[in-house]
This record gives C-alpha cells, structure tokens and sequence, in this order.
C-alpha cells in the first residue's frame, strides 16, 4: 500500500489537496502533530471538496507513535529539496508497504528524522524556484509511485 506522511502540515489547503491525491490513488494519508490548523478546518474541507470524508486519514501525535504502527516491514523515503537523489532513481514498485514523508511547507523534514534514514532522502529536481507547492510535490513522486507499481502489478 502507498502512504503520504505530511509532518507537521501547516496550510489546510495543502492537507485538503494532497487528500484529494490520496483519494484519487488508493494512497492512505498519515498527519503528524501538531498540525497547523483543526481538522474541522473550513478550508482543509473546501481543499477536499465532498471528498475529505472519503479519506483515509489518520492523525499521528509524534513521528515515533507512526514508526510504532507501521512496523520494522514498512519502506520509508523521505521527500526533501536537498534530497540526495532524484525521486525518479528510487525504486518505488515494490508490493508492500511505501512511506512517502514530506516536511512542513516553511520547515522541511527535521534534520535528525533524516539523519536517521541515510540513502533515504530524495529530491525533485527544480530551476528558478527554492521549493514547489507541497500538494504538488506530492502529487509529482505519488504518481511516480502508482507508475511504477503499475507496470508490476496487473490491473492497478
């Protein structure tokens, strides 16, 4: 299964979006506190449209209570714009259970979440601009990973 950790979101229209991306890709979405805004949030629901219901959400009240439900089993790859990589070297078509983290929109990933995770930092490559609208760096390395998954796994 795919998952989309957001550390420590703090813009609901983000959070509604890259939900709505989740949705749309069987993906669940992990959000670990605190959150800048209330999940009740008018506009993290306007961001989902009639959708956010729908989402398979859940909420996280640390990194580490997150590590503690996904299991030694689980994949970690870590979205960062000093990333070590580009995202599109990562093998992403495994069967089992892959975490794609990305960090808060003005604080990125903390460095010793990272520092944790060696090899496990990629990047998406960019000119002109220090960083990309969260939802859409979600968007570019989940669709990446249904791609890859796709070509092998019959009739995703």
């Amino acid at each position: 299964m795919l998952h989309i950790v957001l550390y420590q979101p703090e813009i609901p229209h983000n959070t509604g979006a890259v939900g709505r991306l989740c949705l749309a890709t069987g993906a669940r979405l992990h959000l670990i506190k605190p959150l800048g805004f209330s999940l009740e949030d008018k506009y993290l629901k306007r961001s989902g449209l009639d959708y956010w219901a729908e989402v398979d959400v859940r909420a996280w009240d640390s990194w580490e209570a997150l590590c503690d439900h996904a299991g030694t089993a689980a994949q970690f790859m870590f979205i960062e714009c000093q990333g070590e990589r580009p995202y599109w070297e990562a093998d992403l078509s495994g069967g089992g259970d892959l975490y794609l983290m990305f960090g808060p929109e003005t604080r990125g990933i903390p460095l010793a979440i990272l520092a944790r995770h060696p090899g496990r930092t990629w990047r998406i490559p960019m000119q002109g601009t220090r960083s990309l609208n969260l939802s859409t760096a979600v968007a570019v390395v989940l669709y990446e990973a249904v791609r890859q998954r796709a070509l092998t796994t019959p009739g995703w």
